[in-house]
């Protein structure tokens, strides 16, 4: 089949499954689930507390509760959830307003809660199906597990989009020609990779250092003795030489930094060196003042070796050997060891280096890959063909998550003879597995409704389609081999089989994916890579500090998880991981390398999520602190309500200095701001949360005045919404947690969004307060939230579509 009608079929198919109806309405009660009347005390507090503002006339924020009747309150269901978010956290009634004391909320709380949690059970509304296309971080783990091959899928497709704070979002990952090309030409690189094509031609691959990146210490994971420079992991198609080239950083006027002390700079390829060269002191600095290009040209041309590799997975390291002769003549004022890109002196940097090969390449070798596909060999032209039907399947199998159909064996047999024909065994294995991994069985994942239900209905999704539910969710792959006999066999519907799939998922290392896609998304730690910190403001800042950032909370939220935690320790726990360059920044003494390990924390200020870097950065500007944003970032993330959206035209905040000359801290240049009675309504809500972390700077150290030592005093007292007063992180993190089901309903919110792939609505809001009691009376671990999910509806059910796919209207979508 032409490529073109590769991307042709796959588009009819994906059209032909994704067509689906509008979502079924909400739940209808029953009048056995509704009370017998309305309750004449909180249609008091309503009428007291709420009507003013929201009623038929008035209709603030478009709402009018007058018109609603409580005696049904399932019949307005979506405008109920709403009212209980808004009123739990205390955002309404709005400052200035009277409201009810805290007692009378959570009453009223409770009971719309409590009302429409009967509702919801009697009346069930899972959601509707729909097809999710793998993004990039399901489409390398899949490849990792199908062949045993890591692949850069940020080198073979472009970026997703995000929807609901997450890149797994079905509606969001959109398809096109151009993708479904992309998604063909990855398939035939992964291919010829896996297999070991011996046509694979000379090619190169170029991995750069970020220049904010300091190299006069220890990089976790490269030689011990060495300082500065990078380790690269890839995989080397086949046996042979290859060449590996690496360049100096050079200054803006082309003068190669750190020449004027002698340095060694070493490459390793899997730890062993295989290159040693020596640069720097008078000879080379002398040749730089008189021609900076010319002797930087002769500096680059020592760091080029060509060296026999074995194919497969390899680490290839270029670092400096760590000297322990005296520093340059230059005195390094700050931490970072490249702060000004203009200075020739200093300490060299590594700017990039570059793989290139195979050369005279004498075969695949015996890669993991390789084991992984070829589970038997044939001896003789004749055993050929049985063994590429065994070896075709079981890919096949695993790819398609245990949904391989004759006609799709037969298809792929058809890829292999092509390919046997045309080159040999392995070319025709090489070109099954290439349509194995075009297909839209493979990128796709799609789920069909069963015959026998009938239009609307909602029942339990087939034990495969769990089965691949559950392994996207934990590992952002396909399922293995054990889920996937359970699946065949119809075990994953026993609840006791079910509990003990997901503790061993979560046990299993792949479910490191919920810390890299989940926690890396929710906590936004994929934004720290474009926070560049203002080199003026921050001089001390470095790359080094920026990843030691992002493996600190990686590492605390997985300590979580493995270790089955209480998830509020993600607010209140007394221990962190850090590393000396991380240490040295939060001022805890006797932490030394780079490798990170786990420490108590002794200042209160550091504990839980609050006290880290990462959030406290990645909620900051470049120059400064921003109270908006850490205040925005906490009501959405942790407490699950966010802030109205801002009006048009906000004027910008005023720079440090005011009237006179006066230098302004950041809450009088917020006082100013805060003039405009359109800026006013929201940073009510925002601001004394925001202000509360204040004492931590744009970076996260800890400081007592606002723009230095002679910058004016950190005020981070206020009044949270419901009347708590804050006076820093401790009391901040002692009022979030106050109420312990808010933050946890908060979690198992996001969690549920990024376990089904789809946006919460209303009719999931029973789900998760039921998640969160069931929870509650296992100590909040992490593992009865997630259990809780896998065991709900929205997760085990769906409602089937109104239409059948041969309907007309079907027809026109999948013919577009």
């Amino acid at each position: 089949m032409s490529r073109r009608l590769f991307v042709l079929a796959a588009l009819i198919w994906i059209a032909s499954a994704s067509w689906t109806a509008p979502q079924a309405a909400g739940p209808q009660t029953s009048p056995a689930s509704r009370p017998s009347s309305a309750t004449p005390d909180y249609q008091a507090v309503l009428n007291q507390y709420c009507v003013g503002c929201h009623n038929d006339k008035v209709r603030t924020a478009n709402l009018a509760l007058n018109t609603l009747d409580l005696s049904n309150v399932s019949a307005a269901a979506e405008t109920w959830e709403k009212v209980i978010r808004k009123v739990r956290v205390g955002m309404m009634p709005p400052d200035g307003r009277p409201r009810p004391d805290r007692a009378t909320s959570h009453a009223l709380v409770s009971w719309l809660e409590s009302t429409l949690d009967r509702a919801a059970a009697a009346n069930p509304n899972p959601g509707r199906p729909l097809v999710h296309r793998l993004n990039r971080a399901e489409y390398a783990n899949a490849i990792r597990d199908l062949l045993a091959l890591e692949v850069d899928a940020s080198a073979l497709l472009p970026p997703d989009d995000s929807g609901y704070g997450f890149d797994n979002i079905a509606d969001v990952l959109g398809v096109s020609p151009v993708l479904l090309e992309r998604y063909l030409t990855a398939a035939g690189k992964i291919s010829s990779l896996a297999v070991g094509d011996p046509e694979t031609g000379p090619a190169g691959e170029t991995f750069i250092v970020r220049q904010d990146a300091s190299q006069d210490q220890h990089i976790d994971g490269l030689p011990i003795g060495t300082v500065g420079g990078m380790a690269a992991r890839t995989t080397l198609p086949l046996d042979g030489d290859y060449v590996i080239t690496a360049r100096l950083f050079r200054t803006n006027l082309g003068a190669m930094r750190g020449l004027e002390s002698p340095h060694q700079l070493e490459v390793s390829v899997d730890g062993q060196r295989v290159h040693l060269a020596a640069f720097g002191g008078d000879e080379d600095f002398r040749a730089s003042l008189q021609n900076p290009t010319a002797a930087g040209d002769d500096v680059d041309n020592r760091f080029t070796v060509r060296v026999p590799v074995k194919a497969g997975p390899r680490t290839i390291g270029v670092a400096f050997l760590q000297s322990t002769a005296p520093r340059p003549w230059r005195l390094q004022p700050f931490l970072r060891s490249s702060n000004d890109t203009l200075d020739p002196a200093g300490w060299p940097h590594i700017d990039r280096f570059t793989i290139t090969g195979p050369f005279n390449p004498t075969g695949p070798g015996d890669t993991p890959s390789r084991q992984r596909i070829f589970i038997c060999r044939p001896t003789s032209r004749a055993d050929e063909d049985p063994c590429a039907r065994r070896i075709i399947s079981t890919l096949a199998r695993r790819a398609y998550r245990g949904q391989l159909t004759d006609a799709d064996l037969q298809r792929l047999l058809e890829f292999y003879a092509t390919g046997r024909k045309e080159r040999d065994f392995e070319g025709g294995i090489q070109l099954a597995l290439q349509r194995i991994l075009a297909s839209p069985k493979f990128a796709f994942r799609v789920e069909r409704d069963p015959a026998t239900a009938p239009p609307g209905a909602v029942y339990r999704i087939s034990d495969l389609e769990l089965a691949s539910r559950l392994s996207f969710f934990l590992w952002s792959s396909i399922p293995d081999d054990e889920l996937l006999d359970l699946a065949s066999r119809g075990r994953l519907k026993n609840a006791v089989v079910l509990d003990k799939q997901v503790a061993r998922m979560l046990a299993d290392p792949k479910s490191q994916a919920l810390v890299d896609n989940f926690a890396g998304q929710w906590l936004y730690l994929r934004n720290l890579k474009n926070q560049i910190p203002n080199s003026l403001e921050f001089p001390d800042f470095d790359h080094n500090l920026r990843q030691a950032f992002q493996r600190e909370t990686e590492l605390f939220f997985e300590s979580v998880m493995r270790e089955d935690r209480n998830v509020l320790d993600l607010m209140t726990a007394n221990y962190t991981f850090v590393n000396e360059r991380l240490a040295r920044h939060y001022e805890i003494p006797n932490v030394y390398g780079s490798h990170f390990r786990r420490v108590t924390i002794q200042d209160e200020v550091r504990r839980g999520l609050l006290g880290h870097g990462s959030v406290l950065m990645v909620t900051s500007h470049t120059d400064r602190t921003s109270p908006v944003v850490r205040g925005k970032w906490i009501l959405d993330n942790l407490l699950g309500a966010p802030p109205p959206a801002p009006p048009a035209n906000v004027p910008p905040l005023k720079e440090k200095e005011g009237t006179a000359g006066k230098v302004l801290s950041m809450r009088e240049r917020m006082d100013e701001h805060r003039v405009n009675p359109v800026c006013a309504s929201c940073h009510k809500i925002m601001d004394p949360i925001g202000f509360s972390l204040e004492n931590f700077d744009a970076v996260g150290a800890w400081r007592e005045r606002d723009g230095g030592t002679l910058g004016p005093p950190i005020d981070a007292s206020g009044q949270l919404l419901d009347g708590t007063k804050v006076d820093g992180p401790v009391t901040l993190r002692q009022a979030l947690i106050r109420q312990p089901e808010i933050f946890v309903g908060t979690l198992t919110e996001k969690l549920m969004t990024y376990g089904l792939g789809r946006g919460l609505t209303h009719s999931d809001m029973p789900v998760v307060r039921s998640i969160v009691r069931e929870a509650a009376g296992r100590n909040y671990r992490f593992s009865a939230i997630v259990l809780g999910i896998v065991r709900s509806a929205p997760f085990q059910m769906r409602i089937r579509e109104s239409r059948e796919l041969g309907d007309p209207g079907v027809k026109v979508a999948a013919a577009h």
